[in-house]
C-alpha cells in the first residue's frame, strides 16, 4: 500500500469483514473481462463463504479461474465542502472454490444461515431441507488482506 498511514491493521480489517453483510466479489469473466458482483457472505476463521445457484456466470467464472478479490466498504461519508469522502474499506485477495464435500457444504450453509437469521434453527432447517440440493457453497481462502481509511479519519485518531 502506497499510503502506509492510512492502512488499517489486520484486526481492524477482519473486524470490518465480521461486521459487514455484503461486498463485491470480483472474478475473471468471459473473454478476460472482469466480472464484479454484489454478494452476501459470512467471514469465519480467515475464509469467506458465499452461496449460489448451481449454475450461472459466477459459477462458470469460478470454475475457469480460482483467483478472486472481494471488497467491502464499511464507511463512505461524503464531505462536499472539502471535496472528499471519509471511507474505510477492505480488499481480500485469494483463491475461490466450490465446496464439493457435503459435510463442509452443510456446515458453511449453516454458518451463512445463522449469520442472516440468528437463533432460528427451525427456519434454517426447513430452508436447508427445501433448497440444499439446489445450492452451491463457495469458499474464498484469503491469501492477502488490506484495509484502508481516509486520511481525515487517520487524523481524527491522532487528535
Amino acid at each position: 500500500m502506497r499510503r502506509k498511514r492510512q492502512q488499517l491493521s489486520e484486526d481492524e480489517s477482519i473486524g470490518i469483514l465480521q461486521q459487514a453483510t455484503a461486498g463485491t466479489l470480483s472474478l475473471l469473466g468471459d473473454n478476460g473481462y472482469p466480472y464484479a458482483l454484489p454478494i452476501s457472505y459470512v467471514y469465519a476463521e480467515g475464509k469467506l463463504y458465499f452461496h449460489s445457484a448451481l449454475e450461472g456466470h459466477k459459477v462458470d467464472a469460478i470454475r475457469n479461474c480460482d483467483k478472486a478479490s472481494f471488497c467491502v466498504i464499511a464507511q463512505d461519508e461524503i464531505h462536499p465542502k472539502k471535496y472528499t469522502t471519509c471511507y474505510r474499506s477492505v480488499i481480500a485477495f485469494g483463491r475461490i472454490h466450490i465446496i464439493e464435500d457435503e459435510n463442509e457444504k452443510l456446515a458453511t450453509a449453516r454458518l451463512l444461515g445463522n449469520r442472516y437469521n440468528p437463533n432460528d434453527e427451525e427456519s434454517l432447517q426447513k430452508e436447508l431441507e427445501h433448497g440444499f440440493a439446489r445450492m452451491l457453497m463457495i469458499r474464498f481462502d484469503i491469501e492477502h488482506l488490506t484495509g484502508k481509511e481516509a486520511i481525515e479519519l487517520v487524523k481524527q485518531h491522532q487528535e
